[in-house]
């Protein structure tokens, strides 16, 4: 026999269009993020709602604002600071928020709901020719709802910007419960203060996106990676100076340290000898370049790179067809989970620091993980100044290695911000980096931060504890 719904689940169904649209607080898909594959965390809550229109949205943040109940809001689950975990009361999902509201091609912009997966809008705008260029890893799972609050990059952002700069406007429910919309299909707008700009970024913390609005660009139509090996960060570090120094246009410039080289290098596609999988002996930096553009644009560029890289390279890589460039990338969005397997578990941070102090900051990220007896690499959009620094575990515990690696990323945010930089590029603050913030900010601006939390949430209820 099924137990009957507890009052709270009753209550919100009323609001949701049903029971069939309300979750028990046990139900654990919706209590962990991807940080909860590192840290063994999984958060707790009394009910999950997943309403289908933001009048719906709406509804629910007004009735538990009314009642004190804090509302955590969901989109994917694919963060990794733990920012969709709940501590209590009501995750509040958008997975059912799915329409296309607009698509325009010829004037470049689409309105999405909350919910379309980010892996879906890439190839519903690439089939008109047009190009969404944020392409952050599990867009096959994360929610563009949740990428606008997190303002998620990936590679391309070094050439195409972040999440947010594609955002031209919003629709978001705020406390207590109001539907609002900022900014919209026009592309400029300095009449009001820039409200949207707020919420990217924010982590639900001051308002529900329930839809964006997008502007697009002409897609490229040839993609030409090059990936180059070093024998050290000193000299692939130069190497990236290089491509940097001579303006070349690139739309991606990745780098791999030794460590995450030791973990994933035995599948790299073609790098090894005869072309075959693996890399080149002696290897210890990897650096990834593409070129884009016209088939003629892209050919240009690409031998520019591969002339700039060419100096101090053990081996250059290449790859001419789709397949083999599809398979390049491919590798490198598994990096996460090879260097997972590499003792069995990891814990990884996304500090960010200016592009000039990269190897300082890489360097220190082993250096830490030497003082705290941790195996220690890391990889990351080098043209952004953006690493993810890793702490490798031979288990989950979290009264054991778990409580060394915590030590081991105070030191490494501390680090970033001694080096001018950031305790966060890309994967926001949520849980996992709670209470580091105001070491970074000056008071003035850490009691500002403060007050804008509190002027869009006075009751301080919306995803409590995070982006603090």
């Amino acid at each position: 026999m099924t137990a009957a719904p507890a009052p709270l689940e009753r209550d919100l169904a009323a609001l949701v269009g049903g029971p069939e649209n309300v979750r028990p607080g046990t139900a654990s898909e919706y209590l962990v993020d991807a940080a909860a594959q590192t840290w063994g965390l999984r958060g707790r809550a009394d009910a999950v709602a997943l309403p289908g229109t933001p009048d719906e949205v709406g509804a629910v943040l007004a009735w538990c604002y009314e009642r004190g109940i804090p509302v955590t809001p969901r989109g994917g689950g694919t963060g990794y600071a733990g920012g969709a975990m709940p501590d209590g009361g009501v995750v509040l999902s958008l997975e059912r928020l799915t329409r296309i509201r607009s698509f325009d091609p010829l004037q470049w912009r689409i309105e999405v709901e909350a919910g379309v997966r980010t892996g879906d809008l890439r190839r519903i705008v690439r089939e008109s020719g047009l190009y969404f260029p944020p392409d952050p890893g599990a867009a096959e799972l994360s929610q563009i709802a949740g990428n606008v609050a997190t303002n998620a990059g990936g590679p391309h952002a070094f050439k195409y910007g972040v999440t947010g700069a594609y955002v031209t406007g919003l629709e978001a429910v705020v406390p207590p419960g109001d539907l609002l919309r900022m900014g919209g299909a026009q592309r400029k707008d300095v009449a009001a203060y820039d409200l949207k700009s707020l919420l990217i970024g924010s982590e639900g913390t001051l308002g529900i996106i329930t839809s964006v609005w997008l502007r697009l660009i002409p897609a490229p139509e040839v993609f030409l990676p090059v990936a180059a090996f070093y024998r050290d960060t000193a000299s692939g570090c130069a190497a990236l100076e290089t491509v940097m120094g001579s303006g070349l246009a690139v739309a991606a410039l990745e780098y791999l340290d030794a460590g995450t080289l030791a973990a994933s290098g035995h599948a790299f596609p073609g790098g090894g000898p005869e072309g075959g999988p693996g890399i080149p002996a002696g290897a210890g930096f990897l650096v990834i370049a593409e070129a884009d553009g016209s088939p003629e644009e892209a050919l240009r560029l690409r031998a520019e790179v591969l002339e700039a890289l060419a100096d101090g390279a053990l081996a250059v890589h290449a790859p001419e067809t789709k397949a083999e460039i599809a398979e390049l990338w491919r590798w490198r969005e598994l990096m996460s989970g090879m260097v997972a397997t590499r003792l069995g578990g990891k814990a990884g941070e996304d500090i960010v620091v200016p592009t000039d102090r990269l190897a300082e900051a890489i360097e220190a990220t082993l250096e830490i993980g030497r003082r705290h007896g941790l195996e220690a690499c890391s990889w990351g959009h080098a043209g952004d100044g953006n690493l993810h620094s890793n702490f490798l575990l031979p288990r989950l515990d979290p009264d054991g290695e778990l409580a060394t690696v915590r030590r081991a990323a105070a030191d490494l945010f501390a680090v970033a911000t001694a080096l001018g930089g950031s305790i966060s590029g890309e994967h926001g603050l949520g849980s996992l980096k709670a209470g580091h913030l105001e070491a970074q900010l000056t008071p003035a601006t850490y009691r500002l931060h403060g007050e804008v939390k509190r002027l869009f949430d006075p009751k301080g209820l919306l995803n409590p504890g995070k982006k603090t």
